[in-house]
């Protein structure tokens, strides 16, 4: 039945190239039209973050390069693997772009795509779920509650020069987000922490920190905003990581859904409010 369902939907043509999210990790998030891309594609292109286990639904034949680019370690340049697409799609190859996540989320998805238009390439964009939605839910962490927060703000760590960006306004976005999800951000979390508290935001503040988010080595710290830098210190855990900062934090007490199947007790009212809201 699966099967049939996807031959409704459109094929991965030779000659052009799709830029698809794999999702935070688990490859049950993966789309269908992904999972059918994965199987018609001659070449798969993949970053660093896509699991092992969704390059196993690529079809037999088909050739896997990885492209992955990581912070502080050798790479290809984001140039030399935009031209690599342009260069298998004009070979008459059907062309899958892997990226983890969501290829327009802090995936120079955007960047890839003009390269493909510059050249005449045809292409399609295929979303995925990103890891500030999807590996946060995996964690039990939802970044939206309406009696919490009516509003989130997504931001990356670090810019292409591997420094804490300095045209976030972090003021602004430390007085006027109430979650705050952060990208790329466990290096930095020294500096970025400090220009937080600076902005009126509270030392006590709730932050968690997802590494391996959505895969079976996912690993949760919580603490807070104030403890940040030296709890993670000491923690020992390293990058890739999606860093939350907020109120929603303390819902993890009752919505760690992972954590419930492997014998966790859930609290029913983590904020123990007697029926008052935050807000």
């Amino acid at each position: 039945m699966l099967n049939s369902q996807l031959s409704h939907l459109p094929a991965l043509e030779p000659g052009s190239v799709w830029l698809v999210g794999a999702g935070p990790g688990d490859p049950g998030l993966l789309t269908l039209l992904a999972a059918k891309g994965l199987s018609e594609a001659d070449v798969i292109v993949h970053d660093a973050l896509v699991n092992e286990e969704c390059l196993a639904l690529a079809r037999q034949e088909a050739v896997v390069e990885f492209a992955g680019k990581r912070g502080g370690k050798p790479s290809a340049k984001q140039r030399d693997i935009s031209l690599r697409l342009v260069e298998l799609a004009r070979a008459g190859k059907r062309v899958l772009r892997l990226k983890g996540g969501d290829p327009f989320v802090f995936g120079r998805g955007g960047e890839e795509a003009l390269t493909l238009v510059e050249h005449n390439i045809p292409f399609r964009i295929v979303p995925g779920i990103t890891a500030g939605i999807g590996g946060l839910a995996y964690a039990g962490i939802p970044v939206t509650h309406r009696d919490i927060n009516h509003a989130v703000t997504f931001l990356t760590g670090h810019d292409s020069s591997g420094i804490v960006p300095d045209r976030i306004n972090w003021e602004a976005i430390g007085r006027g987000s109430p979650v705050i999800v952060m990208y790329m951000a466990m290096k930095h979390i020294a500096e970025i922490s400090a220009r937080l508290i600076a902005a009126g935001r509270p030392p006590s503040e709730p932050v968690a920190f997802v590494c391996n988010a959505a895969t079976g080595r996912q690993q949760v710290l919580e603490t807070t905003l104030g403890d940040a830098p030296e709890t993670v210190a000491a923690s020992g855990l390293e990058p890739p990581a999606v860093v939350v900062v907020g109120e929603v934090v303390r819902l993890r007490a009752s919505l760690d859904w992972l954590g419930a199947l492997a014998g966790r007790r859930l609290q029913s009212d983590p904020f123990r409010r007697s029926g008052q809201v935050l807000i």
